[in-house]
């Protein structure tokens, strides 16, 4: 018989306090006859919707909805210092709907007014919102308690009344006895105190006849979960477990205890455990589940409703863009309406095609369109996307199905500089208290778990990093499907880790142990990046909110306090607004074209058949290009040669895991290399622009219906149930495919060899809606970058300006495109990278170090009202000295933008000037007394009164010796984050070119990326670069020394750490600012189980770099042997032949001369080498080869 219900319970969602995972809650109650079980999380109502659709799992669990808020006794809205603030607890249960309303109410206003410390709730809100609530008085943190503590009994009973008058019957004093076991004095005080406060909170139930409930402040599930909750506290407070005078009073009795135990220990109060299956009674169960609800959209006069006015814009936008407006076009609009209207979405439409019409009149830029919602000609006419579905063959049957009753997804790409100025005009549209943002939750993932309870527990930081890194990128996939990466399941493979686990250190098996208990634990919340609510009414009559500040405006905003996944469960509309950086470039782009050119593109009006820009695509010249810029991709196009957006559209879906295997075949079929076969006449117009090749989704969709006769809706579930890989559904669907084909009268056979193919590809098929729209904006980009190659890549760098491996990258391809890039100068450069006159790109002052935003308005505002700036005088005396203070000119000076005042250089700024200080100083002095008699009150127009002072003299620059390139060199990085007008390598340029194999960027793809096309083959790879960033320590454990260093090149940077004798042997080369020539293995690193006597491989497998030799960059030449260079038969000429015989003479030493000899017309070649010259590569050398333009190798 049910004896004991859990009332005061702490999941995971108070956050950093419990560690109660809603799962393991419901399993123990079940396994021990709970009736029913409530969740009271501190102050928040996060977990609620999980609570209940994970208690649907367990039918004789009754769910019940609560929150331990947190109360102020002297008002929400008084907010004193922290020491003086008083802020309680109080457990509120919801009897029913109404009371869960009047619930999610108190603790959306707590966050929205009431937050100080704490979100807190007040006397006025209870007396507001407390019908259908159940209130108990809390643990030793309750208001009832605190006062007892305080000796103001009086008081106490003063409040008892107050809330027995508020609430009736439903009013309960909670009583709870944390007898603990532990001997420290914190647990031993809570004890301590719930037996002090005991006898008075049984006379004030007596006394005002109410009732005891026992309960026991929940926030673990088993009492073996204590310690690991302990460190969980550790990680809240940013203590740790050895410090004995830590501010906890845990007792370790905080777990879901049987209802046996509970009985022998409230055995002398058997009325307040009754009381709990009393409460349990009270409520009544409730769901949080419904129907779809939208905002409604205000309707012009003259229609009669949303339906009406949808159609009117449908059509008018059909006429605009189709013109004619066909039978088929009018019976495929006439059908997405029905659907549209049948599923009663029609104000959605609306809603959203009137923000995106914002939008554009507020010129922010929207993306052509996203996802499946491309397959809709309404939304197409609608405006909301650009992508013709006819002329591209997408299914409106992919984007909307009556057999799928949620909210059509349309998910809508901004230019991320413009995405808030949409979000501002829908809350003022619909109101603030109608929109809101998505909650995320941030959780200890299993690296994260690790260090987290090594920190606590002091392990030693280099056996955490160890423990840490056990932990693989990614692991075997489990029947078909990638498992998660879960120190549980990493256990299964890694056993290394496994033997941390069993490790005979404690201190090492319990960081693991404890880890795996608080993995998946709520570290903290966040914000989705995208994801929007607008509701019909003030969202708090529908869902709880909460509150923190906008990352850009620093103002509250709302938000949910269920996550993305749950929110539409509770009928809300979610719509996703993502800011999207390839839109803020390409308009950056366009206007730059027309400041420069005068030339208004419209990039959605461009042609889709420029030769060019599939020239740059077949070349592989996509580095920048949207979505085509790895080296994957890239090499694929070079085979490729695209010739078409179709073929763009093809590789966007194809390049993924799974379907790259079909690309060589595809390849091939385009070129003709392999025959285009059909297995049915009627396939070719469905599969010709694929080259026979079944690539999307909406293709076995279109043949469906061709071959076997399916329906709309029919096909769309095909595609689903192929994608799930569901067997039933599977063996259902190809029987009906065989019937309808035989009845169209196609042979059984050729029918099955179809379904094979399709259920071999089918997982893999793609998106078409998606691929075309995002396929359309790559074509924008590299129509751009084709044509108008300087302002494009200037907006590219503009884009990328807060990412210096990013910037230095698309440098590189300004370098390799002719295009030069120009350092900030004050007379050019604006904010952003720009273009200028002679078709070079300027480096942006807002790049620099130390230079914001007002300091670049107040330059540019001076030389537009000024003209440019004569020389740093003419500076000084025009630009507001306050904006642009001595730190701004500082940067400004070590980053080159004063550089076009050729008279003084950098260095000069900071020699002593005189007495009072460096030059910069007394140029700072000299514009602002001249600023001063600018500004100063004349007291006659046609003179200089009696206070006028003389014009200040010009500080003389100080007298200086050349300085030194390294040091300007340095400064220039720590300013803008990159080298600008030279960098240290470049002395190294031909070691760089000739003795190394790959740069520091093409490793990070490497390392990094786990989407192999072929088999990985181990390698050696030579590196070159500067050491940066080295550090030297000492391990806790052993005492031997280890250490690390960045190398850096002119692409990225690496970070290498050595131990060991690799340490003591590489020592020497990690020196700051040192060129090295590093040989390095790429191997992958195989993790073993070990059974037995035998050894087995296991996944997964992880690259890694080891460094195999160094040697000095400046030391590369010595080892050189010989060079070969490639000559045609015509170059041989008599003058060639003395200017290379003169060359070879003047530049001796012992490097062997070969010649490849070539004569093209024959296509012949000889290779031959010098008896009488050996030479060294000297500059002259080299600079004579590179103007000759001859191609040559060495070895």
């Amino acid at each position: 018989m049910p004896s004991f219900v859990h009332l005061h319970v702490h999941t995971q969602y108070s956050i950093l306090d419990g560690a109660a995972f809603i799962p393991k809650l419901l399993d123990k109650a079940e396994a021990d006859n709970q009736p029913a079980l409530a969740i009271t999380d501190h102050g928040n109502m996060f977990g609620v919707k999980e609570f209940l659709n994970t208690a649907k799992r367990y039918p004789s669990i009754k769910p019940i909805v609560g929150c331990e808020v947190y109360l102020a006794p002297e008002g929400r809205l008084l907010k004193k210092n922290k020491e003086e603030a008083t802020t309680c607890h109080l457990v509120l249960l919801a009897k029913n709907h109404a009371g869960y309303l009047n619930l999610i109410k108190m603790v959306s206003q707590a966050w929205i007014d009431g937050v100080y410390y704490k979100p807190r709730i007040d006397h006025e809100l209870l007396q507001q919102y407390h019908h259908g609530l159940i209130a108990m008085s809390a643990c030793l943190a309750g208001e009832l308690p605190r006062l007892i503590l305080a000796g103001k009994m009086e008081e106490a009973s003063r409040l008892v009344t107050w809330y027995k008058n508020l609430f009736g019957e439903d009013y309960y004093i909670e009583l709870q006895r944390h007898k603990t076991r532990l001997t420290t004095q914190n647990a031993m005080e809570c004890y301590t105190l719930q037996k002090q406060i005991e006898p008075h909170l049984l006379d004030l139930a007596q006394k005002h006849d109410v009732k005891l409930v026992a309960t026991n402040d929940v926030h673990f599930v088993n009492y073996e979960d204590a310690p690991a909750h302990d460190r969980l506290i550790c990680v809240a407070t940013n203590d740790d477990v050895t410090n004995e005078n830590r501010k906890i009073r845990y007792t370790e009795e905080e777990y879901l205890k049987s209802g046996q135990e509970m009985i022998e220990l409230f055995s002398d109060i058997p009325q307040a455990l009754t009381a709990t299956l009393e409460i349990a009674d009270k409520v009544e169960p409730f769901s949080l589940d419904r129907a779809p609800i939208l905002p409604h959209f205000p309707i012009p006069a003259e229609f009669s409703d949303a339906d009406a006015y949808l159609r009117h814009l449908t059509y008018q936008g059909a006429e605009r863009l189709y013109g004619t407006i066909t039978p088929e076009l009018t019976e495929r609009i006439d059908m997405e309406l029905g659907t549209i209207s049948g599923m009663k979405f029609p104000d959605y439409f609306l809603i959203v095609a009137d923000f995106i019409r914002a939008a554009r009149e507020m010129d922010v830029w929207v993306g052509p369109g996203r996802g499946s919602a491309a397959g809709s000609v309404v939304a197409y006419c609608m405006g909301i996307t650009l992508v013709d579905p006819i002329r591209y063959g997408l299914l409106f049957e992919r984007f909307l199905n009556t057999q799928r009753i949620s909210f059509p997804d349309i998910d809508i790409d901004f230019a991320d500089d413009g995405r808030g100025k949409v979000l501002q005009y829908v809350e003022n549209k619909y109101g603030k208290d109608h929109v809101a943002h998505v909650v995320t939750f941030g959780t200890m993932a299993a690296r994260s778990a690790i260090k987290d309870v090594a920190r606590v527990q002091r392990l030693p930081l280099q056996e955490a990093e160890r423990l840490a890194k056990l932990i693989p990128d990614r692991l075997p996939d489990k029947d078909g499907k990638p498992q998660h990466i879960t120190i549980e399941n990493a256990l299964k493979y890694v056993p290394e880790l496994l033997a941390a686990l069993k490790s005979e250190d404690p201190l090492v098996s319990s960081t693991v142990e404890y880890a795996l208990r608080l993995e998946g634990s709520i570290r903290n919340t966040g914000v989705h990046a995208s994801a929007i609510i607008i509701g019909p009414d003030t969202l708090t009559n529908f869902i709880p909110l909460s509150t923190t500040k906008d990352k850009e405006t620093g103002e509250d905003i709302l938000v949910s306090q269920f996550e993305g996944s749950l929110i539409e469960q509770v009928g809300m509309l979610k719509m996703d607004f993502l800011g999207l950086k390839t839109l803020s470039i390409l308009k950056s782009a366009v206007e730059s074209i027309k400041a420069n050119h005068n030339t208004a593109i419209d990039i959605n009006n461009i042609p889709l058949t420029d030769s060019a820009t599939y020239e740059l695509f077949s070349r592989g010249d996509t580095v920048g290009v949207f979505q085509f810029e790895s080296d994957g991709m890239r090499k694929w196009l070079r085979e490729l040669k695209p010739s078409c957006i179709e073929d763009l559209i093809a590789m966007t879906a194809l390049y993924r895991p799974g379907p790259m295997d079909y690309i060589p075949d595809f390849i091939d079929r385009k070129h003709g290399r392999k025959t285009i076969t059909y297995d049915l006449p009627q396939m070719e117009k469905i599969l010709k622009e694929t080259y026979g090749v079944t690539v999307y989704q909406e293709q076995v969709m279109l043949l469906s219906r061709e071959i076997a006769g399916f329906s709309g809706l029919e096909a769309d579930s095909l595609r689903r149930a192929m994608g799930k890989k569901k067997p039933e559904e599977m063996e259902k669907m190809k029987q009906d495919f065989l019937n309808g084909g035989k009845s169209k009268g196609v042979d059984e056979t050729i029918l099955k060899k179809i379904w094979v193919d399709w259920t071999a590809f089918a997982q893999y098929a793609f998106n078409k809606s998606h691929a075309a729209s995002y396929s359309i904006l790559s074509y924008q980009t590299g129509y751009l970058k084709t044509n108008y190659p300087s302002e494009f890549m200037a907006a590219v760098l503009s884009g990328n300006r807060n990412n210096i491996e990013e910037v230095s990258k698309y440098m590189d391809e300004c370098k390799r495109m002719e295009i030069n890039v120009l350092g900030p100068d004050v007379n050019e450069s604006a904010h952003d990278f720009t273009v200028n006159r002679q078709g070079d790109i300027r480096f942006g002052m807002g790049g620099i170090k130390g230079v914001g935003y007002g300091a670049v308005d107040s330059i540019i505002q001076a030389r537009e009202q000024g003209g440019p700036f004569r020389d740093i005088y003419d500076f000084a005396e025009r630009v507001n000295l306050n904006t642009c203070n001595r730190k701004v000119l500082e940067s400004l000076v070590y980053a080159g933008a004063f550089d076009s005042f050729a008279d003084i250089r950098r260095h000069q700024y900071f020699l002593p000037c005189n007495k009072d200080g460096v030059f910069l100083d007394s140029i700072m002095r000299y514009g602002s007394r001249v600023q001063e008699e600018k500004n100063k009150d004349i007291s006659s127009l046609f003179g200089a009164g009696p206070d006028s002072l003389a014009p200040p003299d010009r500080p003389v620059p100080p007298h200086m010796e050349p300085e030194a390139p390294e040091d300007l060199l340095k400064k220039e990085k720590e300013m803008v984050g990159i080298y600008l007008s030279s960098h240290p390598l470049d002395k190294f340029r031909f070691e760089i070119e000739h003795f190394t194999s790959h740069n520091l960027l093409q490793i990070q793809e490497l390392l990094g990326n786990n989407r192999e096309e072929e088999p990985f083959v181990p390698r050696e790879v030579r590196l070159g670069g500067l050491v940066t960033n080295v550090t030297s320590a000492l391990a806790r454990t052993s005492g031997r020394p280890w250490g690390t260093f960045t190398l850096e090149d002119y692409a990225a940077s690496w970070k290498f750490t050595l131990f060991g004798k690799e340490y003591e042997k590489f020592l020497p080369y990690m020196r700051e600012g040192e060129a090295l020539l590093v040989k390095c293995l790429l191997q992958e690193r195989i993790q073993y189980k070990r059974k037995g006597q035998e050894e087995t491989a296991t996944g997964p497998k992880e690259k890694e770099l080891r460094i195999q030799e160094i040697s000095l960059l400046s030391n590369a030449r010595e080892s050189l042997q010989s060079i070969t260079m490639d000559l045609g038969v015509e170059q041989i000429s008599g003058a060639f032949r003395s200017e290379l015989v003169k060359v070879l003479s003047e530049n001796p030493g012992k490097i062997t001369v070969h010649f490849v000899l070539k004569d093209k017309a024959n296509k012949m070649a000889v290779k031959v080498f010098s008896r009488s010259h050996r030479i060294d590569l000297t500059p002259d050398f080299l600079n004579w080869i590179q103007k000759k333009g001859i191609a040559f190798s060495v070895e």
